[in-house]
């Protein structure tokens, strides 16, 4: 039977929902494509419940039209400032001296038994270490003889009231959520090479209402982190700068934006009707991209303080990788670059299959990585059956060792 699998990235600004069809070579066809509007979010968080469901259904009730399937289940895209991040460790005996994934599992509860506020929930369990007897860097430990099995986790929450309304919202459209998956996570699976995964980066995903920052070193997540900060501010820097309503402003952003000033001509000149005036006038493109550098280099700035406060920085030979709608801006990883004082690439979903005419863009990166997200869920379930619960004779092996590797760098609650 053919596995279907279904994302709906829920933003500021769109509501994004993917039908995808996983093929034998492990990629994933788009077979529907759902893009409506976002409304009632704000930042990441739902402010008005109703709009934003209606939203949510007219997204997934295109890609069921497009994909003639019903979407019953999904992975939502998780983001807002809500989310924080806090690393844990646990530790497990192993009385017969091999460890099994039992194991394995004992020692994940032991690293999630932390005190948590009553009003928020543990969304991501993610596996960033593994000792056994003292001996670090042990990638899979499944098979291997030792009496302690110690895993150091990162482990993300959420504020619960604001996942319920998100869980409210898709709900009212039909749809039961599979699991939340916070955007950089997502995106990371579609922009990041191994290479970069290892070798230490950053990926960044900077969205209409939030800039979303995961760190990933020696192949895992090591910190996450959430800005309320995206490009509805440029946007509105732009309308208040210029006269301009919001609309008037977010197309000249997309149409004349550019993040570097100098980069422009003193000659170059766009016309629009600013607030006041009965007719086009003329606007210089260098006072807009001073508008747009100004508040990219301060986004940038907070990035910065924030890598610093994780204890990473200079610690990322890779850079960053920026990703996300905002990230399209002409020229803004050259500011970045240049706050942040490292290699900094804009990234976008590749080697697509099926209906992708508009996903080949970075405000998508997120919907699709939902959707490679769920593939990587569906390899650890098969991980799980395969492991039974006897103990297993020396010699003897059935685990599918690769996958199992992928199951622990996204180990879900």
């Amino acid at each position: 039977m053919e596995e279907i699998v279904v994302g709906i990235d829920v933003g500021t600004t769109k509501v994004c929902t993917l039908v995808g069809r996983v093929e034998d070579d492990g990629n994933v066809r788009i077979l529907g494509v759902g893009i409506e509007p976002s409304a009632g979010i704000r930042k990441g968080i739902v402010v008005d419940l109703a709009a934003a469901s209606q939203a949510i259904k007219r997204s997934v009730e295109k890609a069921e039209s497009t994909s003639s399937l019903e979407i019953t289940t999904a992975l939502v895209s998780l983001a807002g400032a809500h989310v924080s991040s806090v690393n844990s460790r646990g530790a497990a005996g192993i009385p017969s001296g091999i460890i099994d994934m039992h194991d394995l599992a004992r020692a994940l509860d032991q690293a999630q038994a932390i005190a948590i506020p009553h009003d928020r929930e543990i969304v991501h369990v993610i596996q960033r270490g593994i000792s056994v007897d003292g001996q670090e860097g042990v990638k899979t430990p499944v098979g291997m003889h030792g009496f302690k099995l110690e895993v150091e986790t990162h482990i993300i929450t959420a504020a619960s009231a604001t996942v319920d309304n998100i869980r409210q919202s898709v709900s009212a459209a039909g749809v039961e959520i599979q699991q939340f998956v916070l955007n950089p996570l997502a995106s990371a699976e579609v922009v990041l090479t191994e290479q970069e995964r290892q070798a230490g980066v950053a990926v960044c995903d900077i969205g209409g209402g939030t800039t979303d920052l995961a760190i990933y070193v020696d192949g895992d997540v090591w910190h996450t982190m959430v800005l309320a900060v995206g490009g509805n501010h440029i946007t509105q820097d732009i309308a208040h700068g210029l006269r301009l309503n919001l609309s008037q402003a977010e197309e000249v952003k997309k149409q004349q934006g550019h993040a570097v000033r100098s980069e422009i001509g003193s000659e170059e000149y766009f016309l629009i009707r600013p607030f006041g005036e009965d007719k086009d006038v003329r606007i210089n493109r260098q006072d807009l991209a001073h508008i747009i550098e100004a508040r990219v280099e301060e986004t940038f700035g907070l990035i910065l303080q924030e890598i610093k406060r994780s204890g990473y920085d200079g610690l990322l030979p890779a850079g960053m990788v920026l990703t996300g709608g905002t990230s399209a801006l002409p020229a803004i990883h050259k500011v970045a670059s240049e706050v942040l004082g490292m290699p900094v690439r804009t990234a976008q979903p590749q080697n697509l299959k099926g209906l992708v005419d508009k996903l080949n863009s970075p405000m998508y990166s997120t919907s699709i990585g939902l959707l490679k997200w769920a593939i990587a869920m569906h390899d650890h379930q098969v991980v799980i059956a395969s492991g039974s619960k006897r103990r297993r004779n020396r010699n003897e092996s059935n685990v599918n060792f690769e996958a199992l590797k992928n199951w622990m760098k996204r180990l879900l609650p």
